[in-house]
């Protein structure tokens, strides 16, 4: 097959208007070399004029419409146009490469979504530790059985404490004190009934032994004195009429 036998249909089809893109430049650009085909293209516009002017003048010879018809109806030649390579060879190192970078994001994906969830699951285990925490303290405040103490500096002494049971119609009155202090020598702690009017009445004398403890019963009062309060100060061991100041310890009825 000739080189000029190639380009015959690109010849038909360029005198048509109908050759675009790379074909058209190819033939163009053989054109350029080639005057054989210049001449053909040249002879077929002509033949492509004398139809044209058919529909309306005389009718152009059939020479000229024979070869026009014989170069467009010629089979396809294979045509002297840089050859493409085809796409699809490469698709399946296309398809391994998208694949791979696919895989890649997906990993990097699923590795911060396992970090997230790891770091939730620490967050929820750390919250119920803290609310099984305030349950066990709740449990615990909340015991009916719970053992409950109070603790004091250890070198402290316990504070002193005194209680009266007075009973005004019949004049009687026990007294128990704990944890008093130590008396200085040739004293004594002197029990008061302070009445509701008049001056203070003395109501017995005590010293307390070594544990502070100390106990009046029935000391001689007078009957039917309504006490607003009882109250404790040192005196001499002999005891004294009225209260030497100041007074150590002091109580309302309840």
């Amino acid at each position: 097959m000739s080189g000029h036998e190639q380009f015959a249909e690109d010849l038909a089809l360029y005198a048509l208007g109908g050759l675009q893109g790379e074909e058209r430049a190819v033939l163009e650009k053989h054109l350029e070399e080639c005057s054989a085909c210049r001449q053909e293209l040249q002879q077929l516009q002509g033949d492509m004029a004398l139809l044209a002017l058919s529909a309306s003048g005389p009718a152009p010879p059939q020479r000229a419409r024979q070869r026009l018809m014989r170069a467009i109806a010629q089979e396809p030649r294979m045509k002297a146009v840089p050859q493409r390579r085809p796409w699809w060879p490469a698709a399946p190192y296309l398809a391994a490469a998208a694949l791979a970078l696919a895989a890649v994001l997906f990993w990097k994906r699923n590795d911060e979504l396992q970090g997230r969830v790891a770091e939730l699951e620490r967050q929820s285990s750390q919250q119920q530790s803290a609310i099984e925490e305030a349950k066990q303290v709740l449990a615990t405040l909340t015991a009916p059985d719970a053992m409950r103490v109070t603790l004091v500096a250890a070198p402290a002494r316990p504070q002193p404490q005194g209680k009266a049971i007075y009973v005004r119609n019949r004049g009687s009155l026990i007294f128990l004190a704990s944890n008093m202090e130590p008396l200085p020598p040739a004293k004594a702690y002197e029990l008061w009934l302070i009445p509701m009017s008049g001056a203070p009445i003395p109501a017995g004398m005590f010293k307390p032994d070594a544990q502070g403890s100390a106990t009046v019963v029935n000391p001689p009062l007078p009957s039917g004195v309504e006490a607003k309060t009882f109250a404790i100060t040192v005196e001499p061991e002999s005891g004294s009429s009225t209260p030497t100041m100041p007074i150590v310890m002091v109580g309302a009825g309840e």
